[in-house]
């Protein structure tokens, strides 16, 4: 693997904030996919393709190929994020239907930006009114601050926030989930590509994810992922300091609030990450269940496809501030930059790198390691 140098990192940092901080909404990821391709075009030795469900894939030529000797390992990632879309524009008010899971508390008032459809120019609104009950998704009212022919129907808006970056080994940015993990499932396999033995390991970028897995689901319907592949879905998931805190490494994900993942391949990720640790003692890692939210894991097993989880624990879960004390009535909603912590995102790439290489080595299996167990203890029973 390459050295992670500290100009290393810092590449990788401005990397996370630049592609954090695109405009994105499930249906409208098209600024992500853009940066996915210009980025592929740079580097000749890997191709992109696009499914019927508008995911793109991410490998080397040769991947198919590869992959009749060796089941498919695949990274994946969502382009999407909570957002807005504009319905329909009269003068300065604005109707716009938000595609994410947001409390009710904190749309009235907030502070949102509007973008012409190039995201060339954006234009700062205030929420007026939410209606929670719209089908079939929630719709707010707002009010330009000004006039602004370019806000059409079909138009992104999101939250207005300051931009993005690093300090202090934080980093602020729009949107972590997902696309924090996407800029480290990038960085990781511009490394893994480059091994003439890692040719059956891609790229999966999804669409649609914040309302029902709906690019990852359409993947597993129709075919494009292998019915043997072994998919690695990185996500970023809400952080509970006292079981899942933001800074002591990436997470070892084996299920969320609806289901566990594949446990062979979750198992055997952890082995590798323990295994990395050993060698590299100042790597941090954790293994959590992480039933904050629900990752597209659950929906790729659903269909038989092995499947496991690495993620990053996260701050304002879906921009919302506090959510707990919210809810409970003790503070008032406010909105703000998602945020991760910068050792945890380079820790994310350094350990795909480990499960690359070590997810397909030669290891003992779990069967026969416990019969050892039992052939060595089984006697004090007699005892």
């Amino acid at each position: 693997m390459t050295k992670n140098t500290a100009a290393m990192k810092k590449t990788a940092e401005r990397l996370l904030v630049e592609l954090a901080s695109l405009p994105t909404a499930a249906g409208h990821e098209g600024a992500v996919a853009d940066f996915v391709r210009r980025w592929v075009g740079a580097r000749p030795r890997l191709v992109i393709k696009r499914d019927p469900c508008g995911n793109l894939l991410v490998s080397r030529p040769d991947f198919e190929k590869a992959c009749r000797r060796v089941p498919a390992l695949l990274i994946t990632a969502h382009m999407d994020h909570p957002a807005f879309i504009v319905k329909a524009v009269e003068g300065r008010r604005a109707v716009l239907e938000f595609r994410g899971g947001v409390h009710d508390k904190y749309f009235k008032g907030a502070a949102i930006e509007i973008y012409d459809k190039e995201l060339g120019r954006s234009c700062p609104a205030t929420v007026l009114s939410l209606d929670a009950a719209a089908k079939p998704f929630k719709t707010v009212e707002a009010e330009l601050a000004r006039p602004a022919p370019y806000v059409e129907p079909g138009c992104i808006g999101r939250w207005r926030f300051p931009a993005g970056a690093v300090t202090k080994g934080l980093a602020r940015v729009h949107a972590c989930d997902d696309l924090a993990c996407l800029a480290a499932a990038l960085l990781a396999y511009e490394d893994i590509s480059r091994d003439k033995k890692a040719t059956h390991i891609a790229l999966l970028f999804t669409r649609a994810e914040e309302v029902g897995f709906v690019g990852a689901i359409g993947a597993a319907r129709g075919g494009s992922i292998p019915k043997d592949a072994r998919l690695v879905c990185l996500e970023c998931s809400r952080s509970f300091p006292h079981d899942s805190p933001i800074g002591a490494g990436p997470i070892v994900r084996v299920g969320d609030k609806m289901s566990v993942f594949t446990p062979e391949l979750t198992n055997t990720i952890s082995d590798i990450a323990a295994a990395y640790q050993k060698a590299n003692p100042a790597f941090r890692y954790q293994r959590k269940l992480m039933a904050g939210g629900s990752c597209e894991a659950t929906g790729f097993a659903s269909y038989g496809i092995k499947s496991s989880c690495l993620c990053l624990p996260l701050g304002n879960y879906h921009n919302m501030a506090d959510p707990d004390a919210v809810l409970a009535g003790k503070k008032r909603a406010r909105v703000a930059p998602e945020f991760i912590s910068a050792a945890d995102y380079h820790g994310l790439i350094e350990l795909l790198g480990a499960v690359a290489r070590g997810l397909d080595a030669p290891r003992r299996p779990a069967r026969a390691a416990m019969e050892s167990i039992w052939a060595e203890r089984a006697g004090l029973l007699a005892a």
